[in-house]
Parts: C-alpha cells; sequence; structure tokens
C-alpha cells in the first residue's frame, strides 16, 4: 500500500502526478529519497527524475491511465458512495523483489497504482496486480467489499443476558453475554464480483460496549460467558457489571441497556486487501431492584 510521509501533502502531491499527463521518463524504478512535503509544495519534478514523496516515480503514458467509480454501494447512513478512483499502469516495471508485487510474478502480471477520492477526501491508495494482458479492473475493491458486506446483512448483538424479564438486584454482580450466529456475531463471509473483480469479506465482531443505563460502559472483547448456578455470587470472569443503584427512577422504572458491537471486516481480492468496520447496536430494559433477605 502507499505510505504516507505527511498527511495531506501526500495525498495532494500523488492526485497531482496521477492526474497530469506526464511524459515518460529514463530510468527504471527511483524510490523516493528526499524530504517532507506540505500542501503548498509544488508536485515532484517528474521530468527531471526526481521523486520526494510517493514511494517511487514512473513513467506515465497518457493511453495508460484509467478511470471508473466502480460500482455504488450505501453508507451507515444509507447516503451514496462517491469515491471515485484511478488506475495508472507502471511502466516500467519495479523489481520483482518490490512489495507492491505481493508475490506475483512480474514476467506474469502488469502493476497498478491506485489513487481513490470521495471528492472531499482522498482515501488510502495502493497497488494492483493484475496477469499480464488483461484490461485493468473498472472496479474499486474496496467498493466491491463493501457490497459483499452488505449482502450480510449483519445484525447487532443478540443479548442472552441480561433479559428483560430478568430479576436483578443492587450489589449482586450481573453477567451479560450474546448469543453467537453468523450475523449477531461471526465469522460471517461473503463474496462480491463485477468487472472481472471478484473480492472476499469476512466479519467477526471484535468487541461489545454496554451502556448500563446508569452512566457506567463496560467493553468487552468477546461474546461474554453464560452464568451458571454453581458461581453462585462471583463476578463474570469476562463481562459483567453491578448496579449501585436501583432503576426505580430511570424511566418506566427500567435502565435502558444498549449493547453496541463492533464488526471488523477482512476483505481481499483484485489484486488489493484491506479492513472495514461496522457498528450495529440492539437495546434492552432491565428493572434492578433491592436485594430482598429472608429472616
Amino acid at each position: 500500500m502507499g505510505g504516507e510521509v505527511d498527511g495531506h501533502g501526500v495525498d495532494r502531491t500523488r492526485s497531482s502526478l496521477l492526474t497530469r499527463r506526464v511524459a515518460v521518463f529514463t530510468g527504471a524504478v527511483v524510490l523516493a529519497t528526499a524530504s517532507t512535503a506540505h500542501a503548498d509544495d509544488d508536485p515532484p519534478d517528474v521530468g527531471a527524475g526526481k521523486c520526494q514523496v510517493i514511494k517511487f516515480c514512473v513513467g506515465v503514458g497518457v493511453d495508460d491511465q484509467t478511470e471508473g467509480t466502480g460500482p455504488q454501494s450505501g453508507s451507515q447512513n444509507g447516503s451514496e458512495s462517491k469515491l471515485k478512483c484511478k488506475l495508472t499502469k507502471i511502466d516500467p516495471k519495479p523489481p520483482a523483489n518490490h512489495p507492491a508485487w505481493k508475490g506475483a510474478d512480474p514476467k506474469k502480471s502488469d502493476l497498478y497504482f491506485r489513487a481513490c477520492s470521495d471528492g472531499g477526501h482522498d482515501n488510502p491508495d495502493g497497488f494492483v496486480v493484475v496477469p499480464q494482458g488483461q484490461p485493468a479492473p473498472q472496479v474499486d475493491p474496496q467498493e466491491l467489499a463493501q457490497h459483499a458486506v452488505d449482502s450480510m446483512a449483519l445484525l447487532g448483538p443478540d443479548i442472552a443476558s441480561p433479559r428483560a424479564a430478568g430479576k436483578y438486584a443492587v450489589g449482586v454482580p450481573m453477567w451479560m453475554w450474546v448469543n453467537q450466529s453468523a450475523t449477531t456475531y461471526g465469522p460471517n463471509t461473503a463474496s462480491a464480483s463485477a468487472g472481472g473483480v471478484a473480492v472476499t469479506a469476512t466479519a467477526k465482531v471484535s468487541k461489545v460496549v454496554w451502556q448500563m443505563g446508569d452512566g457506567a460502559s463496560v467493553t468487552c472483547n468477546g461474546p461474554g460467558t453464560p452464568y451458571q448456578a454453581s458461581e453462585g455470587m462471583a463476578q463474570s470472569p469476562t463481562c459483567g457489571h453491578m448496579y449501585s443503584k436501583t432503576s426505580a427512577g430511570a424511566q418506566n422504572g427500567k435502565y435502558q441497556v444498549t449493547a453496541t458491537s463492533t464488526w471488523t471486516i477482512d476483505w481481499q481480492g483484485g489484486g488489493a486487501a484491506g479492513q472495514l468496520t461496522e457498528i450495529r447496536q440492539t437495546n434492552v430494559q432491565v428493572a434492578i431492584g433491592e436485594l430482598q433477605v429472608v429472616g
């Protein structure tokens, strides 16, 4: 993947290089050598064989550049993606041991440099390996990965405890855990393809954050441990909470408990790989009373 040297200065310079019609210069690949660039700096002087920011300078022919928006996918708020990507074929090719090849054989593959922008902010760019002689993919793999994720129909946590009908008391350890399924916890795997590009994504919940309704927040890095009667008054070893006051003063006499899961999605395909994140929530109302002591 393309590395950053200094934030927006790098993105601007990369974008400038890819959108200009630059001439082929002598020399195969020149590794980046010089100083940090800033937003007000001019683009590197490609014609002179200098490259101060980008991983390496390449000669780019006008006919080697391609652009496409790829399939449109909805974001979490339902808005349409405006991501646009440009692919530029790298010629001459970098050495066979360059990490951009990702183990591919340069004699049987072509290498493209991808830069993406959503119209406001540049997105991470990188390199795309394509079998030699095949056209460059017109679909951005990350957008395709989002389509695969959308097909998973990921849901919020399937809360097993606390239950709305459960009986809970102040000072008594509460054990929290969730049921695990493909749509509520993972792993969940799906694929999507378009324009000759195929991407596979695998999603799994990496953490569940519980807002307990009394101002407390509990982060659990797993599904939690189911309670067994043999545990008595012990606290949960993985995910629990203890209320210090009743829910009598809360709305409807119950605490609003919200469990928020973070889905981490690893994807690969189309000569690229990356990670996406999705957030889902589930709510339950829980009544907390006083512990009754029987004399």
